[in-house]
């Protein structure tokens, strides 16, 4: 029996584990890096063991440190979480040669599936090779063998492209894997990415726990997941069943693990991607429909427990999304800072789950993955799932860095969305097909514009910030109620939040509007204004962390909005052409010859950031001069950091 458990990972992952760990009374260590001290799941476990550095590489990535901090904490059991070392056979075999247990399939198993050009020749599938291909087929996919979640994953639509892009993955792959390893196959457009979730034990019985949905995808990387998938025939689901329970009886597997498809259009066929030889990020649906715990499951049979020879029923419908911190309007730019409040409104009620890496307070920094948290919903059908989960999204209390909460919301409420659980069957994986067609893989790349247009109502929470903020002063009879005042000045005020300016005027009777037609005041505090808008009152919460931003809260979405300045200081203007840092990062190349005085065209890459495990391109706006370059590889730079001028030809 396990005593002592050791999580090999970070973040929500680790915490989540670590819950389990609690209710069996299982003893947890954590190990962090310098950069982790302080965070969530080294506060949450029993004890804690330093991996000296910042980056993946110096930290999470070294499994021989990690071997030596669960004997020096005196653990008896690895739990490997998902990336990192989690698909890595050498690691997987260091636990077991020091005595400890290792919470996982069998070195073999991750050997033959973990690497994906392997696992693609057991199930009767090859790897393209660069070498050989051509035009005709295009377009392709760029994947790393040792890794997923997006990494080193990129398409190349063009053959001049394949060179550099092969390269650039095969870096990317390293930092977060420590293999360089990247594979070529056919990119299929608009597929549905289907998978589904085995479990195996020592004794031959392994489970196939039903389908889960995973095509809302962003760099590759999954966004919101869904189980069942909706809309399947019966015949795609035994098909994808029977592979699956294949693959994992064809290495001998034991333990958690995920058999990926990407499903043609409709019902069409089904194409085998890779076995993810760990748990998924995604695994809290299947929890959910099935009424299990995943990793209470994985800490038994690694003890030596039989599984029952079927599975569980399953029961209803669960969605999952993945709450990042990152800016979907700016190329998915990932976003660092404080997160100052993370409240999901009904977090505690049944048939809605948080797994979360952080709290109020804690920092968000620019070396790991930005996932803050995953808000998972159940219910009897997909539809009120959907809503459940759309609602506790849209009343979050989320404020610190941009987040893609306002994506989430509008994704699930996005038709090619919602329309995905009509026909029969809907509910449990079966059916026609009917209303699937556009729940695929591309639904990102058609519908990215009008799910980041800006949020409607801005100009109302600019408002009622405004008026929150008056509300402070002069003295207590202002803050507690709007009668009562003394000596309020009644000239106009003038207060700017974002693109909007909010003018108003104090009263002995509380707050007139100026050039606000159909709003009123109705109410006013420090942190909460109400507002009569086309004869209709809503209230907001407005809260002020001091960081140069508003964020005002009410029932029908969130806003966050920066405070200008009445009168701009005009000398802070950029340099036209000026490109700086989107995001705090670390340099990790320049391009090939590049100096100030090279001519440059439009969209060229001119520097590469790697930031949060991905790297990012910064393209030349237009065709002109370089003339200044301050990018040097190796270098961090903070966001805003003026890497690089291009001077445009103006055709003069």
């Amino acid at each position: 029996m396990i005593a002592t458990l050791l999580v090999a990972n970070r973040g929500e992952i680790a915490c989540r584990v670590f819950r389990t760990c609690r209710e069996l009374g299982i003893a947890t260590v954590a190990v962090h890096s310098d950069a982790d001290a302080g965070a969530l799941h080294v506060r949450e476990a029993d004890a804690a063991v330093r991996l000296p550095g910042a980056t993946p590489a110096e930290t999470y990535l070294r499994g021989d440190l990690i071997v030596k901090a669960a004997l020096a904490a005196g653990a008896d059991a690895v739990h490997p979480g998902y990336g990192f070392l989690a698909e890595n056979a050498e690691f997987a075999r260091a636990v077991a040669d020091a005595g400890l247990l290792w919470i996982g399939p069998p070195p073999a198993a991750i050997e033959a599936m973990a690497s994906k050009t392997r696992a693609k020749q057991l199930m009767g599938g090859t790897a393209l090779d660069p070498a050989r291909v051509t035009e005709a087929d295009l377009p392709l996919l760029v994947k790393a063998a040792a890794g997923g979640g997006g990494r080193g994953m990129r398409i190349i639509r063009e053959l001049s492209c394949l060179e550099a892009e092969l390269a650039a993955a095969g870096a990317e792959a390293a930092s977060a894997f420590g293999d360089g390893e990247v594979f070529l196959e056919p990119y299929i457009e608009q597929g549905r990415h289907v998978e589904v979730q085995v479990l195996a034990d020592n004794y031959g019985t392994v489970w196939a726990l039903g389908t889960r949905d995973c095509s809302l995808q962003r760099r590759h990387q999954k966004v919101i997941e869904e189980s069942p998938a909706p809309g399947l025939e019966p015949a795609l689901v035994a098909t994808l069943h029977e592979s699956a329970i294949g693959a994992a009886r064809a290495v001998g597997y034991r333990g958690a693990g995920t058999v990926e498809f990407l499903v043609a259009s409709g019902n069409g066929p089904a194409h085998f991607l890779e076995m993810n030889t760990r748990l998924q990020v995604e695994h809290p649906v299947t929890e959910a429909v099935f009424g299990i715990d995943l990793v209470a499951l994985q800490l038994r049979v690694a003890e030596g427990a039989a599984l029952p020879e079927t599975p569980p029923e399953a029961s209803g419908h669960a969605v999952e999304a993945r709450l990042y911190a990152e800016d979907p309007s700016r190329g998915w730019a990932p976003q660092t800072g404080v997160l100052h409040a993370l409240e999901v409104s009904g977090a505690a009620s049944p048939g809605l789950r948080v797994d979360t890496g952080y709290a109020a307070g804690d920092s968000i920094g620019v070396h790991y993955d930005p996932l803050i948290a995953k808000v998972i919903a159940h219910a009897p059908t997909r539809d009120e799932a959907v809503r459940r989960l759309a609602h506790a999204l849209r009343r979050a209390r989320v404020h610190g860095p941009v987040t893609n909460r306002q994506l989430l919301v509008r994704s699930l409420e996005h038709p090619d969305f919602t329309g995905a659980g009509m026909g029969t069957g809907a509910g449990t994986g079966t059916g026609t097909g009917t209303g699937v067609s556009r729940l695929d893989t591309g639904f990102y790349d058609r519908n990215l514009d009008a799910l980041t247009a800006p949020a409607p109502g801005e100009r109302t929470a600019a408002i009622a910030a405004a008026i929150a903020d008056a509300a402070r002063g002069p003295g207590p009879s202002v803050v507690s109620r709007l009668g009562g005042w003394r000596n309020v000045p009644s000239a106009p005020q003038l207060k700017v939040y974002g693109d909007h300016e909010v003018r108003y005027r104090a009263t002995r009777d509380g707050f007139d509007l100026i050039d606000a037609p159909g709003i009123r005041v109705t109410a006013a505090a420090p942190g909460r204004v109400s507002l009569e808008v086309d004869g209709v009152v809503r209230h907001f919460h407005v809260t002020d962390h001091h960081d140069g931003r508003i964020h005002v809260d009410s029932p029908t979405g969130a806003h966050c909005l920066p405070v200008r300045p009445r009168f701009p200081d005009q000398e802070e203007r950029t340099e036209p052409g000026s490109l700086v840092a989107p995001m705090p990062g670390t340099v990790v190349r320049v391009g090939e010859g590049l100096a100030a005085g090279v001519r440059v065209t439009r969209g060229q890459p001119l520097v590469w950031l790697e930031a949060m495990k991905m790297e990012h391109r910064i393209v030349s706006p237009a065709s002109g001069t370089l003339t200044a370059l301050h990018a040097v590889p190796g270098r961090q730079v903070e966001v805003g950091a003026l890497l690089a001028v291009v001077r445009e030809d103006t055709g003069s």
